[in-house]
């Protein structure tokens, strides 16, 4: 009977040990968790609700969304899809959903209903999930592979790590030759301190134009004002894309946002528009553009020195231009970075020069595989990275389960 051995009880260990036992039921699959539980992440993702996958259907599309592995994933994209996620989970009686944003969720709205199902599986499948095991090495001797604890040995045939963002298990990994990127932090927010969007938190527009002065980041989406600063679609997309420019830059930057996405010279014509429309209306009482929240409005205003209590007729065209210039290219500095909720998600993990993608196997060791956030690959918030997991897990059980 092969011997199968899997390094963390996460999202990626437990979908390839249940996809492995599945189509190989003679394997001997153990997975060794450090901490007290499995399946952590799982339980907070997308606030308790599990974001399990995206609704994006066609494989080259779907690798845009990955700053890293974009180029490494669309071959496994084409083996084991969002569609196919959907499918597995059905099968196993936890049919899903898809919402407006195309984040895709339990039916059951909760993450529980994913974690009893891969427990459900587990227990069916006989499957041994050993907690409270922090790996301390684990090496090849007589084309085996040894795995030790602090006070267990374990021997397998086959060896899966499925470890997330372990220092420990890289560095280990780095002793048998493997290639470390450095990790940083992805998906974050913008720290930003300016009295333009002070005590606005919970303000938003539905689809801002983000740019990275000095560089040629930019994307655009929904942005979300917070407590700390700016955050949103539009603002994470651009941390994970900048992640290594942004951490090179210590998180001291300056940020050029457009709230309307549209030219400075429509917006200006249209604010010379306004004038002659609104001439005896005060310039505060209303924002004339739906995208932007009257409490938004006021604070550009403000900030193009006009008052609010201005009539649009006494506005000098140079105070409508300072004011098209704050709708349209805005400069914010920011100045430091927070989470993004309870994800924390890294750039950096295993070369992936060194991974062969067809089985998710080690170039460099024979029956050595990586699975998950291990891999230096990373992508945007809305499901992503579980897709990854499921995509890895499912390739690399077909890979495990094959008979010698």
């Amino acid at each position: 009977m092969s011997k199968v051995v899997i390094i963390g009880g996460g999202a990626a260990g437990f979908f390839t040990a249940i996809n492995a036992k599945e189509l190989n039921p003679e394997l001997d699959i153990t997975i060794l968790e450090k901490g007290k539980d499995v399946l952590q992440k799982v339980k907070i993702s997308g606030g308790g609700r599990c974001n399990v996958t995206h609704a994006c259907f066609e494989p080259k599309e779907l690798t845009k969304f990955y700053p890293r592995g974009q180029k490494e994933l669309l071959g496994p994209f084409h083996q084991f899809m969002t569609g196919d996620t959907f499918e597995w989970f059905e099968n196993k009686g936890v049919p899903l959903k898809i919402e407006a944003d195309n984040r895709v969720f339990p039916e059951a709205n909760t993450s529980q209903a994913i974690i009893d199902c891969f427990q459900k599986e587990i227990k069916r499948l006989s499957i041994k999930v050993l907690t409270g095991k922090g790996v301390t090495t684990f090496y090849s001797e007589n084309e085996k592979w040894v795995i030790k604890t602090k006070d267990e040995e374990f021997i397998a045939d086959k060896l899966v790590i499925a470890a997330g963002s372990s220092k420990k298990i890289w560095d280990i990994s780095k002793e048998l030759n493997h290639t470390i990127i450095p990790t940083v932090p992805s998906l974050f927010t913008f720290n930003i301190k300016d009295d333009r969007i002070k005590d606005l938190g919970g303000v938003s527009v539905p689809n801002a134009t983000v740019k990275i002065n000095g560089t040629k980041l930019e994307n655009n989406g929904p942005l979300l004002i917070t407590h700390w600063g700016m955050s949103g679609p539009a603002v994470l997309k651009l941390s994970a894309f900048g992640a290594r420019i942004l951490a090179d830059k210590n998180y001291k930057y300056s940020v050029s946002v457009n709230w309307l996405s549209k030219s400075e010279e429509e917006i200006t014509e249209t604010l010379l528009d306004l004038k002659k429309v609104n001439a005896r209306k005060q310039i505060g009482l209303k924002s004339p553009f739906a995208e932007i929240p009257r409490r938004l409005w006021e604070r550009l205003i403000i900030g193009s020195s006009i008052s609010l209590q201005q009539n649009w007729a006494d506005i000098s065209k140079n105070q409508l231009i300072a004011l098209a210039q704050q709708l349209t290219g805005a400069t914010f500095n920011a100045d430091g970075k927070s989470t993004f909720k309870e994800e924390f998600v890294t750039a950096g993990g295993i070369d992936l020069k060194e991974i062969n993608f067809k089985r998710f196997e080690s170039k460099l060791h024979k029956n050595l595989f990586y699975v998950g956030e291990i891999l230096n690959i990373d992508a945007v918030t809305g499901g992503f990275n579980f897709q990854n997991a499921w995509t890895g897990g499912w390739i690399c059980a077909n890979a495990i389960a094959e008979k010698e």
